[in-house]
C-alpha cells in the first residue's frame, strides 16, 4: 500500500545522488543496541517460552542467527536474509569459518590458463566488458535531469516499509515515463510525510522527508543519498526499554510523543519548524535544526489525525482529531485555548486554501467535505461556528484531499470507496465536475503537483502509484481552459 505522497520541487534533486557511506562498527553496534532489535524479540515472546528447553548447541546457533537478522534488519536486509532460512544462515556462517579467517594458505588462484586470460589490448576485446553500452544506460538513468519530476512514496509491501524516489520525465507530448530512481528502506510502518528544504546538514538548502509512522519518533531522511541506512534526523522516540519478567517500561526521549505519528506539517516560511500530530492526543512543534520540541499543545481529547500551517499566516497551525473538532491556535499565545470548529466524525485530512487566507476544508469519517471560514470564529461567541457548506463527497472514508496550487476553487478528494473526485468549490456551492476509479485500491492519499498543477497523484491499497492528468478531462477544459493554456507545456513546466 501507499500510504503518502510528497512532491519534490523541480530542481531541488541532485543530479545525481550521492552513495551511503558503509556504517562503520561502532554505528552497527549502535543500530544493534537502539532497540530496532527489540521490538523483534518482543513480537517472538511466545515462541521464545516454549523454546525454552533447547540444549546448548542450538542456543549458540540461536545466538548465531539473532545476531545476522540483527545486522541485516539494521542493514535494511531483514526480509531477504529471513527467507533464506535459519539453517542457510548457520550453514552459511560455518562455511565462511570467520574464525580462521586470516589462516588460508598463501598464494594467489588465478581462475584461468594463463597470462592471456587476464589481459587485453583494449577494452572492446574483452569479452566480460561486451555490456559496456548497458552499464552507460543504467548510468544515465541515474541521473535526475532538472526538467525530471520528483515523486516520493511512503509505501509498505509484504511486512516491508520504505521511501519510493520516483521519477516522472516526459518524452514526447503525449507521452511520460515513470520509474522508481532508488528507494529507501525504513524500519516502521509509515502513516505520514513532509518534504522540507531546511539545510540539516548545512549549506542554503537540503532534499529532505519527514516520516512519521506507528513509532513515536519522526525520522528525516536526506533523499539525496542512495542506499542510506540511517535517517539524518531523528525527533523524539524511545530512549530505553527495561523488562522484569514478563512486564517492561518504556522510557521515552524528552518531549517525545508517546504513540503513532499521525500527521505532519513542515512550516515554508520558518524553514526549521516542523508540526507533528499524534495518536497521544497531543501536537507537538518541532525545530529539526536543534532536534527539540519548542511547544506541545493539548487541544484535543482523542488521536489528532492531521495537522497544517497557514500559508499566509504562518505562526497558525490548524490541528483535526477523532473527538470531531479541528482546533485553530497561534503558535505565538499557545496558552490561548484557540479555536474550535465541530464536525460531524471523525476527523481523516484538513488543508487551508491556498488562494484564499481564511478558508479551509476537512474530510471527515463518514464520507463528508466540511469548509469553513476562520473569520466566523471569534473569542466572544459561544455558539457553534457554522460551516460554510458540506457535502457528502464519498460512500466511505474521505481519506484525503488537496487543493489545486493554480486553479482557485478546484478541490480533489480521495476515499476509500476507491474514488477521486474534483469539485468546484466556487461561491461556496460545490459541485463536481469529474471522477475516476484509478485502479489504486482504496484511496489513501492525493497530491497535486505545484510545479505541473494538472497532474494528481494518487495512492492506495494496491500498491501502484496512479497519475490523473486532469487536462484531459472535458469538464476541466471547459470550466478552466484558460489556466490549461497557461500550462500547455505541462508536464514541462
Amino acid at each position: 500500500m501507499i500510504a503518502a505522497i510528497s512532491w519534490v520541487p523541480k530542481g531541488v534533486a541532485k543530479s545525481v545522488p550521492a552513495e551511503a557511506d558503509p556504517p562503520s562498527k561502532e554505528e552497527i553496534e549502535q543500530i544493534l543496541k537502539s532497540g530496532l532489535f527489540d521490538k523483534r524479540e518482543d513480537s517472538d515472546d511466545e515462541e521464545a517460552e516454549e523454546d525454552m528447553n533447547v540444549d546448548e548447541s542450538e542456543e549458540n546457533e540461536d545466538d548465531e542467527v539473532a545476531i545476522a537478522l540483527a545486522a541485516a534488519d539494521a542493514l535494511g536486509k531483514a526480509t531477504q536474509v529471513a527467507s533464506a532460512g535459519t539453517d542457510d544462515i548457520i550453514d552459511g556462517l560455518k562455511e565462511l569459518d570467520m574464525d580462521n579467517y586470516d589462516e588460508e594458505e598463501e598464494g594467489i588462484e588465478l581462475f584461468g590458463s594463463g597470462l592471456k586470460d587476464l589481459y587485453y589490448a583494449s577494452n572492446d576485446m574483452d569479452p566480460y566488458l561486451k555490456d559496456k553500452d548497458n552499464d552507460s544506460e543504467e548510468d544515465d538513468d541515474m541521473i535526475i535531469r532538472p526538467d525530471d519530476f520528483v515523486i516520493v512514496c511512503a509505501s509498505n509491501e509484504d511486512d516491508v516499509s520504505h521511501l519510493e524516489i520516483m521519477i516522472l520525465e516526459d518524452l514526447s507530448d503525449a507521452e511520460t515515463n515513470m520509474y522508481v530512481h532508488h528507494a529507501l528502506i525504513i524500519p516502521a510502518f509509515p502513516l505520514c510525510t513532509a518534504w522540507l528544504d531546511c539545510p540539516i546538514k548545512g549549506g542554503e538548502r537540503g532534499n529532505f522527508i519527514a516520516v512519521g509512522s506507528m513509532e513515536p519518533a519522526i525520522e528525516i531522511w536526506d533523499i539525496d543519498i542512495i542506499d542510506e541506512v540511517q535517517p539524518s534526523v531523528i525527533l523524539g522516540g524511545i530512549a530505553d526499554i527495561k523488562r522484569k519478567g514478563k512486564k517492561k517500561s518504556i522510557k521515552y526521549k524528552k518531549d517525545s510523543h508517546k504513540d503513532a505519528v499521525l500527521g505532519l506539517s513542515w512550516n515554508k516560511e520558518y524553514r526549521n519548524i516542523l508540526a507533528s500530530a499524534s495518536a497521544d492526543h497531543t501536537v507537538k512543534v518541532w525545530d529539526v535544526t536543534t532536534e527539540a520540541c519548542n511547544l506541545t499543545m493539548n487541544d484535543h481529547t482523542d488521536k489528532v489525525q492531521a495537522v497544517a500551517w497557514n500559508i499566509f499566516a504562518p505562526q497558525i497551525l490548524l490541528s483535526g482529531s477523532f473527538d470531531h473538532t479541528v482546533c485553530l491556535k497561534d503558535g505565538r499565545k499557545p496558552s490561548h485555548s484557540g479555536f474550535k470548529f465541530s464536525v460531524g466524525a471523525d476527523v481523516e485530512s484538513l488543508a487551508w486554501d491556498p488562494h484564499s487566507e481564511h478558508s479551509f476544508v476537512v474530510s471527515l469519517e463518514n464520507g463528508t467535505v466540511t469548509s469553513f471560514d476562520i473569520r466566523a470564529a471569534s473569542s466572544a461567541s459561544t455558539s457553534e461556528i457554522k460551516p460554510s457548506f458540506t457535502i457528502h463527497a464519498h460512500d466511505k472514508a474521505a481519506s484525503s484531499l488537496c487543493f489545486n496550487p493554480l486553479v482557485p476553487n478546484l478541490l480533489a478528494t480521495g476515499s476509500t470507496d476507491k474514488m477521486v473526485k474534483l469539485w468546484d468549490l466556487t461561491n461556496n456551492q460545490p459541485s463536481c465536475i469529474a471522477s475516476r476509479n484509478p485502479k489504486a485500491g482504496a484511496v489513501f492519499t492525493v497530491s497535486f503537483s505545484d510545479d505541473c498543477p494538472f497532474f494528481l497523484a494518487i495512492g492506495g491499497s494496491k500498491g501502484k502509484l496512479q497519475l490523473w492528468d486532469i487536462s484531459s478531462e472535458d469538464a476541466v477544459l471547459k470550466k478552466y481552459g484558460k489556466y490549461v493554456a497557461q500550462k500547455k507545456q505541462s508536464p514541462k513546466s
